[in-house]
């Protein structure tokens, strides 16, 4: 007769229940609790008046989104669900239930002191011993908007579309006029139809300023380049040299037939995939940490190359609190080379290790150990750089780059689901964007807590090891090892065999092959 276990949903509990005993001790809604519970956040609840009814506390709307974001959560909607389904949530919010709009209107309205949050983060890392600044690797990725792309409207299309609004107006006029002695369709309003198409042309007016504005700001750019081009070649002129090519033709300030503006979000842009293709997205840029692969600095811009990223970044690394130590050397990849790039690292007293070309993924086995070349004696920082980069230990450094930012930001979008924006809005992105990153460091940062636990409580076996051999080990713990009694040379170890590892005689059990069946007499 068979026995189970007896599934009783009706018997009320003796004593209250606690969310604490459901919950495991090295969970993440734990970790991210404690985390914020260091965290000041005395910005946030200075804004609230006392007035009304009473509100949720900061620290608690703030739990739920950091849990929320690094498990997937991203919707005030489904992390209002979740308090009710989830023991972490429930957990997190002490058994209160706070509706999606108050989760939302937190999230909306605390965006720019999230900033300031994202540093105590880092701050409490360097705090747990886990951070400690060096070298960094920076790169971006694109960020889906919260709109879709076909609700663009480009120059070319909002002309076409004004011009046939503005016929379609003038014959609704024309069959108003005409009403007595030519009857009007049947269900046509001829007053509101116009009303409606009057309402479309002020919204093409509004797009097309914009579009105007835009054409003027790359207009000012341009311009600077264009000057500088032609300095430079008046300088060559005076130098007694020839200029090579044709003369710089000087931009136009006019809007071109591609320009165009988002009518759901007007500060996102149209911007090339990785998968091929375009999109309305943003450019999110991170920079990370090559040791812990903590990120240090965040921000979201709407140009689609990154060229003009190396800036931004080197501000917000020289605003870093002092504790948290100085960056010495910044990877990145050819999408970042310029020679002003380079120039900027190095007014920082960073050292740039920036790619300049696209660098082959099987080199040859001779060249990957040929021996260094020697220094060129020059002052061109670029050709510095570029010879540093072709050194063995330039190129195992520059070799950090991939395999620290790029894991960020493939677990972002496929373990955390974050692909798109859930708010509108340049400001709103860059706020979401560090909520994001300050997810992913706590994230992070308990993984490494855990790991330094295991280390501790791991015992480690040095017995038969030479003092070159601790020096290697002494950073990672050993595996726990089974006690092996010491096996002559030649004695047999059945049913038992053994293999060496290092220095220390291990024993498993041997391997269990499957029987075959007899087909015809033969195995």
């Amino acid at each position: 007769m068979s026995r189970f276990i007896a599934v009783d949903r009706d018997t009320a509990y003796l004593l209250p229940p606690s969310v604490d005993e459901w919950l495991p001790q090295n969970h993440l809604a734990r970790f991210v609790v404690e985390v914020i519970d260091q965290l000041d956040l005395s910005e946030l609840t200075r804004q609230y008046a006392g007035r009304g009814s009473d509100a949720y506390h900061p620290a608690m709307l703030l739990g739920l989104l950091v849990y929320g974001y690094a498990t997937g959560l991203h919707s005030s909607r489904k992390i209002e669900r979740a308090c009710h389904d989830s023991v972490a949530m429930r957990f997190i919010a002490a058994n209160t239930q706070p509706d999606h709009d108050s989760i939302a209107t937190f999230r909306r309205r605390f965006l720019p002191q999230i900033e300031a949050l994202f540093v105590q983060v880092l701050m409490l890392a360097r705090e747990m011993k886990c951070l400690k600044l060096g070298t960094i690797a920076l790169d971006g990725t694109k960020i889906a908007a919260n709109a879709s792309k076909h609700s663009a409207l480009s120059w070319e299309h909002a002309n076409r579309i004004e011009a046939q609004l503005r016929e379609e107006v003038q014959l609704l006029l024309k069959l108003a006029e005409d009403s007595d002695s030519r009857p009007v369709g049947d269900g046509l309003d001829v007053p509101a139809e116009i009303a409606r198409r009057e309402q479309r042309l002020a919204a093409l007016a509004q797009a097309k300023d914009k579009i105007r504005q835009r054409a003027a700001e790359r207009h000012a750019v341009e311009s600077q380049a264009h000057e500088a081009k032609c300095a430079k070649r008046q300088a060559q002129r005076d130098a007694g040299k020839k200029p090579r090519g044709p003369e710089p033709e000087p931009p136009s300030s006019e809007p071109r037939p591609g320009d165009q503006v988002n009518l759901t979000d007007e500060e996102s842009r149209i911007m090339p995939s990785s998968g091929g293709g375009f999109g309305q997205s943003y450019n999110a840029q991170a920079a990370v940490d090559t040791a812990t692969m903590l990120v240090i600095t965040a921000h979201v811009t709407q140009a689609p190359n990154d060229k003009r990223e190396i800036a931004p970044v080197l501000d917000k690394v020289q605003a870093l609190p002092q504790a948290l130590g100085c960056v010495s050397t910044l990877l990145a990849d050819t999408g970042y080379f310029s020679r002003a790039n380079v120039q900027a690292c190095l007014g920082h007293e960073i050292e740039p290790m920036l790619s300049m070309k696209r660098e082959s993924h099987h080199a040859p086995v001779l060249e990957r150990f040929a021996a260094d070349a020697s220094a060129p004696e020059t002052d061109d920082p670029v050709l510095k750089m570029a010879h540093l980069l072709g050194t063995k230990t330039g190129r195992a450094l520059y070799g950090l780059r991939k395999q620290t930012v790029e894991p960020v930001f493939g677990i972002i979008k496929r373990v955390m689901g974050w692909r798109q924006m859930s708010m509108r809005g340049l400001d709103q992105a860059r706020g979401e964007w560090s909520l994001v990153t300050m997810a992913w460091n706590i994230k992070r940062l308990q993984c490494c807590a855990r790991r330094e636990e295991q280390g501790r409580q791991m015992p480690t076996e040095r017995s038969d090891l030479s003092p070159g051999d601790d020096a290697r080990m002494s950073t990672r713990p050993l595996r726990r090892l089974a006690p092996v009694e010491s096996v002559a040379p030649g004695q047999k170890t059945n049913p038992l065999r053994s293999r060496r590892v290092g220095r220390v005689q291990v024993r498993r059990a041997p391997r269990i092959r499957p029987a075959r069946r007899r087909l015809g007499g033969a195995v």
